[in-house]
């Protein structure tokens, strides 16, 4: 079976985890391929999540200026278009491209801009959300926060909130939480990854956020899963990331198959196409290998990707249909 034709949603995707090693190379000419895998991409099977994060900073310092931020929106959507990718949305943390001189809205401006010309020539739609860290400041939170509100109306949608979510507390993100909920901007927030569900019943009690990026450890609390199927809390489920980051030993001990049969709203994604080395084609060959899934598994997912995204109904709307009738003729 074929899954590189099939129209694709992605909705938890870390633009600076995400550099092909054609990016790389064009940035800095000195890295070798052989480096690039070692230093960028975790290995199969890392400590924790904490340990796959140390491969993070080495694709962040390569996106410090106005250029090296365009090369790397150019590439990933040069990614997507092999992926068949029909609508995504990008995460970034403006604060963390500061070192060579960019003011946190500039990084913003310029990844808009080089977002809204990719948009342009691929004719793929996309957005973008900013993300605070867990272990950023209340004041860094609130100035990410306010990044959002400031860059609304534009293809900035949403503020996440991600990180090592064992070393560090939720509190200190609650008021840029509050800051935007009081503007009616969306939110998402990376939960029940690193932690159990308590991290994610932590984390719709605080922050309220629409969707949870991960999520998979909701399947460890009969009444978590029933609340979030009842209030119709999207998942971002990222397979190959959780084995990654040792959540899980295997890919069928991954719950993605047992939370869909509950009626789970979620979607299928690659977190980090760089650190995971994964595309979203071959998430779905070894969901189709080790769960059977079929082309009607993979449409649902899509299409509750596109209600749960940040996006106006209109365009959702014209999205949906697009989708539905493109696995129409798969």
């Amino acid at each position: 079976m074929d899954f590189s034709v099939y129209p694709k949603v992605e909705l938890h995707l870390h633009l600076d985890c995400s550099l092909s090693y054609n990016v790389v190379r064009k940035i800095n000419p000195s890295i070798t391929e052989e480096a690039y895998r070692h230093d960028f991409i975790a290995p199969a099977k890392c400590t924790n999540l904490a340990d796959f994060l140390t491969r993070a900073p080495q694709s962040i310092a390569l996106m410090q200026t106005e250029e090296q931020l365009r090369l790397v929106v150019f590439d990933v959507f040069e990614q997507f278009q092999r992926d068949r990718l029909l609508y995504a949305e990008l995460r970034f943390a403006p604060l963390l491209h500061t070192d060579k001189g960019l003011s946190p809205e500039r990084v913003v401006e310029v990844i808009e801009s080089a977002t809204s010309q990719a948009c342009g020539s691929s004719g793929i739609e996309a957005r973008l959300i900013l993300c605070t860290l867990r272990h950023f400041s209340t004041e860094q939170s609130l100035q990410t926060a306010k990044l959002v509100e400031r860059f609304r109306g534009t293809r900035v949608a949403a503020l996440d909130l991600a990180g090592d979510e064992a070393g560090f507390p939720i509190a200190p993100h609650i008021p840029a939480y509050q800051y935007v909920a009081d503007r009616n901007i969306p939110r998402t927030a990376h939960a029940g990854e690193a932690s159990g569900p308590q991290s994610i019943w932590e984390t719709l009690r605080y922050l309220h956020p629409s969707r949870i990026g991960h999520g998979v450890r909701s399947i460890e609390d009969p009444t978590l899963i029933e609340y979030l199927r009842k209030e119709r809390i999207h998942l971002e489920v990222c397979p190959t990331s959780n084995l990654q980051t040792n959540i899980y030993d295997t890919f069928t001990d991954h719950p993605i198959n047992r939370l869909y049969e509950l009626g789970i709203s979620l979607s299928v994604n690659t977190d980090a196409r760089t650190i995971t080395d994964i595309t979203l084609t071959e998430e779905y060959e070894k969901l189709y290998e080790f769960f059977t899934w079929d082309k009607q598994h993979f449409l649902r997912c899509n299409l509750e990707a596109i209600r749960a995204s940040f996006l106006p109904e209109a365009t959702r709307k014209q999205l949906t249909v697009q989708l539905q009738e493109s696995y129409r003729s798969i």
